[in-house]
């Protein structure tokens, strides 16, 4: 009666049905979507034992692939989401989170690893290097909602409070820029520590022409896409006037594809690509059309990698997790990140506790196990279980963190910013721009 077949699709059917539900019902309580599909994943995998293993160390390319997927799919919508204008005012908070706060985070993870773990460097740095970056997909809940169309809320972002823009900007351009340090630890896996064997290359190469490609590649794909959305003389390829949501995912693979093949940072011009189609009509309609698409895509494609994680969890992925690795993991969300946040936003545009909450979530996720994968499969890393298991730790952890506190402390600082705002203005309608 409940054969194999028939329980998977009963299965797939109850998930796709509460990914669309569990947002709505969850968004002011301190419980995530994905706490609840990794929590069903574990639960699943222990009770369900005929189910295989998930081992993303068995099924390498599968686990690299199907993340790969999942971010540039939400680098994509966090590009088209973004209301404000790109300036270097306008998001000194995002620059400053790029330029301090992810290096500052690279080097005290590395230096935890090395003295707390005992790996090797190569190993340290690819840890540091997953981990750095925050996640754009598992960070819904303290990121901006859907493309505003509403010229005056428009113009300068202004229906965007500080902390949902910083932790969007920051997720959509971060996890591209942390990829010159992956290459740095697999390169120092395989030519070794000498800064002669891997420096001029990874300066070059990794550093300069990837992320300038990825620029460049992102920005001419966007501006080519923007004039065929909006202003084709073809009435019949206008697509903004049929509303075609699913070219977004189009756009999403054109970007990423012809980087990759420029042998240019894919995520980085991705994220471009969706900012610059953005910045073409910004108010216009279509964009919300293109944002739901790709948010109800990467909600599917997140609730297939956490239930996987769940798993694999369940199927022994922690099983060397021993107090060391414990003690770096709580240093890194409860410290690490935290403080060196708080010390890149010192004197910014975000208020005291604005600054607190951008500092605090910097949610680890599917693009850390994506990194993790994908160094596994081009360097020589020995323990490749072991740096496995300390991946799914952080991202677990976070996951269970962040996914408790974002929701009280999100509720708690819109009701801060109104009530600010209604003191100084009369009113709440300049409440998302009002510093706290």
């Amino acid at each position: 009666m409940f054969d194999g077949p028939s329980l998977v699709f009963f299965a797939a059917g109850l998930a796709v049905f509460m990914a669309a539900v569990l947002p709505k019902i969850l968004r002011d309580i301190p419980v995530s979507m994905p706490m609840v599909f990794l929590g069903a994943g574990i639960l699943a995998f222990t009770v369900l034992r005929n189910l295989p293993d998930p081992d993303p160390v068995r099924y390498a390319d599968v686990t690299t692939h199907l993340t790969e997927v999942c971010v540039i799919i939400s680098l994509m919508g966090a590009g088209l989401a973004l209301d404000r204008p790109v300036g270097w005012r306008r998001w000194s908070t995002t620059w400053r989170m790029l330029g301090l706060a992810m290096p500052l985070t690279l080097l005290g993870l590395t230096l935890l690893n090395l003295w707390l773990l005992g790996v090797g460097l190569a190993a340290a740095v690819l840890v540091a290097a997953a981990l750095a970056p925050t996640d754009p997909v598992l960070a819904s809940e303290v990121q901006v909602g859907e493309p505003a169309d509403d010229e005056e809320e428009d113009a300068e972002g202004e229906a965007e409070d500080e902390v949902r823009f910083g932790l969007t900007s920051e997720a959509g351009l971060n996890d591209g820029l942390a990829f010159p340090f992956v290459y740095l630890a697999i390169a120092l896996s395989v030519v070794g520590t000498a800064p002669s064997a891997w420096l001029p290359h990874w300066l070059a190469i990794d550093v300069l022409w990837r992320i300038g490609m990825g620029l460049l590649l992102g920005f001419a794909t966007g501006k080519g896409l923007s004039r065929i959305f909006f202003s084709a003389r073809l009435e019949s390829i206008r697509l903004s006037n049929h509303s075609e949501g699913f070219v977004a995912l189009a756009s999403t693979f054109l970007a990423y594809g012809i980087t990759e093949m420029l042998d240019g940072y894919g995520f980085v011009a991705v994220f471009v690509c969706a900012v610059t189609i953005r910045a073409a009509e910004r108010t216009h309609g279509y964009h919300r059309v293109l944002h739901s698409y790709v948010e109800q895509l990467e909600r599917l494609l997140t609730v297939v990698i956490l239930v996987l994680l769940g798993g694999a969890i369940a199927r022994g992925l922690l099983a060397g997790i021993g107090w060391r690795e414990i003690a770096v993991a709580a240093a890194f969300l409860l410290l690490v990140r935290p403080l060196a946040g708080w010390i890149s936003l010192l004197g910014g545009r975000p208020g005291r506790r604005e600054r607190l909450a951008i500092a605090f979530f910097g949610v680890r996720g599917i693009g850390s196990l994506y990194y993790l994968g994908y160094a596994l499969g081009k360097g020589n890393f020995p323990g490749g279980e072991q740096l496995w298991a300390m991946i799914g730790l952080v991202v677990a952890s976070s996951i269970v963190l962040h996914g408790v506190t974002a929701a009280p402390v999100m509720n708690r600082l819109d009701r801060l910013r109104e009530r600010v705002a209604e003191e100084r203005f009369g009113d709440g309608r300049q409440a998302p721009d009002t510093p706290v």
